[in-house]
């Protein structure tokens, strides 16, 4: 039955194009109602007509937010570089504030001056203030004997700082500078020993103006810190003794060198 009705069909199918009538089969009729799907493409199947106006919003979104990323990143970097560098200049000038302290208390001489005909230290001292004579200018060098006077003033913040002037022997002319800044709190102590004892005991004011302490102790407070520093005073005597000693090393060396130079005469 079913070859009798595709032979039907056929003979349907071959006088349909003799007669020249258009024929539409089933598989056109399909191609007709289900075109077949594009391949996919950018902008939701559009073709080249590009991005939608959603995709752009996202896009310029996303962009928006990588900028603002990296642009904080980049910020809290250079933050934490200009941090870290005013932390090691700080650092840097607390120990060269230190290294002169100790050079200048290490190289103190006792000077003495007439007062009233009595015999006085320059050496002064009390919990904000330290005076003496030293032989080692924070300009100078080792170039000859200065009054050195360190003090404590406060500024804004209840922040405290230490400044030090020096002036020559003779000569009134001061010069300052500042050692220290933004600390909680800065002060001297002093190493007082009495001959009848055999430990000392710190004390915040020297009153003696006839010796001067073995030892000083700086304190710089910054909230919990407290960083201390102990600097002996190495020099011990008046001024005469020690220019006594000083001719007579010189003139010692002055005799050795005449008899060097007598010598090829004798001979």
């Amino acid at each position: 039955m079913n070859s009798s009705r595709n032979r039907y069909m056929k003979s349907q199918h071959l006088s349909m194009k003799k007669s020249g009538d258009c024929f539409v089969g089933r598989s056109d009729l399909l191609a007709m109602t289900n075109p077949p799907i594009p391949p996919f493409t950018k902008g939701g199947g559009k073709g080249d007509y590009g991005f939608t106006l959603l995709e752009l919003i996202i896009s310029i979104t996303l962009l928006g937010i990588i900028v603002i990323i990296t642009a904080g990143a980049m910020r809290l970097g250079y933050r934490s570089v200009d941090a870290g560098e005013k932390k090691i200049e700080s650092l840097e000038r607390i120990r060269a504030s230190l290294n002169i302290i100790d050079s200048q208390i290490q190289s103190a001489i006792p000077l003495t001056y007439d007062e009233d005909g009595v015999k006085k230290y320059f050496f002064k001292g009390d919990r904000e203030s330290l005076q003496f004579s030293t032989n080692y200018s924070i300009w100078g060098g080792q170039k000859g004997y200065v009054i050195v006077t360190y003090r404590v003033e406060s500024r804004d913040q209840g922040k405290q700082v230490l400044y030090a002037s020096e002036n020559i022997v003779g000569i009134e002319d001061k010069r300052d500078a500042k050692l220290f800044d933004a600390f909680d709190k800065i002060y001297f102590e002093y190493f007082f020993k009495d001959p009848t004892e055999e430990q000392g005991k710190w004390i915040e004011q020297w009153t003696d103006d006839t010796t001067i302490p073995e030892k000083v102790r700086l304190h710089l407070i910054d909230k919990t810190k407290d960083i201390s520093m102990i600097i002996p005073v190495r020099v011990q005597g008046t001024m005469s003794q020690i220019a006594t000693k000083s001719t007579g090393t010189k003139s010692s060396a002055e005799n050795r060198m005449q008899e060097k130079r007598e010598k090829p005469k004798k001979q």
